[in-house]
């Protein structure tokens, strides 16, 4: 191979695979790289039939030959793995270990939890998610909310939009830098808007497939949607996610508050750490002073007072006040954090992720600068 081939190969084997997120070269996908009179000749394989990203694949692929100096031209010839191949990739992406985030891991896993259903939980779990992202961070989001699962729509990621199955290794999509698994991806199209009736064995399965099968890649933060209440999949996440550190969404009024407390116990049972609260629908400031508190007040502060120990304090990490562009960005699919940073709930949201990305492991137990 000429200096001037080897020089294109390098270029176009840095190119990354926009699911995988990993270089060409890395993934044993570019084959033939050949330069004759200036004219570059790049031959890609994709790893599977009818790749969403192969438009992107050989425009990138095409821009990094022709960045090469003494190249004028450049064409770009996509083709498919063989099987074998395709299935050692699969092996070597998946390695050694079936949940990468059990034990030992690099990762912090953040379960966002509630005691019941709508008080914000996965508005809040999408909006960090993105925030965290927007920081540099590599996030995924598991919607673990088999039964109501929402993080597709919130993070805007359309219904037909489905994930890539690398022979067995699922490669989730990616919204606002933020890769999402859930199991609204896997149902039948037809079936999407209908709901899943599932008992328990079934659950944990999934939940267990989700962890060894999705190819999250190195991830900085892996926050999970859970369901709200104590069942099933609070007991599953419990077993499979055995470090995972706990945050505990409530809205003001009591009938949310109480039965939070009650799902930070139960994680805390299960050997987890909880490691704050956040309040949603708390009281909005009006344009006349006055504060619009429909669902009371100093709901957080008391889950989190019910929630410390003598050995660990939880503090309430933050307030995140009613808002109506916050509805509507989730509706729209554009968290607000990134659709109206100025809103006041996108800035305490935004505040949060900061709080959370700078504070890492070590959250429990020390002062916050926010939250009421």
């Amino acid at each position: 191979m000429t200096d001037l081939a080897e020089r294109v190969r390098a270029a176009v084997g840095a190119v990354q695979d926009p699911e995988i997120r990993r270089p060409l070269a890395d993934l044993d996908m570019l084959d033939a790289v050949r330069v004759e009179d200036g004219a570059a000749l790049v031959d890609v394989s994709l790893t599977v039939v009818g790749c969403p990203a192969s438009d992107r694949i050989e425009r990138e692929v095409r821009a990094a030959a022709l960045s090469v100096p003494g190249v004028g031209s450049a064409e770009v010839r996509l083709g498919v793995m063989a099987p074998a191949r395709r299935q050692a990739l699969a092996d070597r992406l998946r390695g050694a270990r079936r949940n990468p985030f059990a034990g030992d891991t690099l990762t912090r896993v953040l379960a966002v939890t509630s005691g019941k259903g709508g008080v914000g939980k996965s508005t809040v779990t999408a909006n960090l998610a993105v925030a965290l992202a927007a920081r540099g961070l590599s996030v995924g989001v598991l919607d673990a909310d088999v039964h109501g699962f929402s993080i597709p729509g919130l993070l805007g990621i359309a219904p037909d939009v489905e994930p890539v199955n690398l022979d067995g290794l699922i490669v989730p999509p990616v919204a606002h830098g933020v890769k999402a698994v859930s199991i609204g991806m896997f149902l039948p199209r037809d079936q999407r808007d209908g709901a899943v009736a599932w008992r328990g064995p079934m659950l944990h399965r999934t939940l267990q497939q989700f962890l060894t099968d999705v190819h999250f890649g190195d991830l900085d933060v892996l926050l999970v949607d859970t369901p709200p209440g104590t069942g099933d999949v609070a007991i599953s996440l419990g077993q499979l996610l055995p470090g995972a550190e706990v945050l505990v969404v409530t809205t003001p009024q009591p009938a949310a508050s109480d039965v939070a407390v009650r799902s930070g116990l139960v994680a805390r049972q299960l050997g987890q750490r909880v490691v704050g609260v956040v309040e949603t629908m708390a009281p909005a400031p009006m344009a006349d002073g006055t504060l619009l508190d429909l669902f009371g007040s100093g709901g957080g502060a008391e889950v989190a007072r019910r929630l410390s120990t003598g050995d660990e304090r939880v503090p309430l990490l933050a307030s995140v006040p009613l808002s109506g562009p916050l509805r509507r960005a989730g509706d729209a699919g554009a968290p607000v954090v990134l659709a109206q940073a100025d809103d006041p709930a996108a800035r305490v949201l935004d505040a949060l992720a900061q709080t959370l990305a700078a504070r890492g492991r070590g959250l429990a137990g020390r002062p916050l600068p926010f939250g009421a």
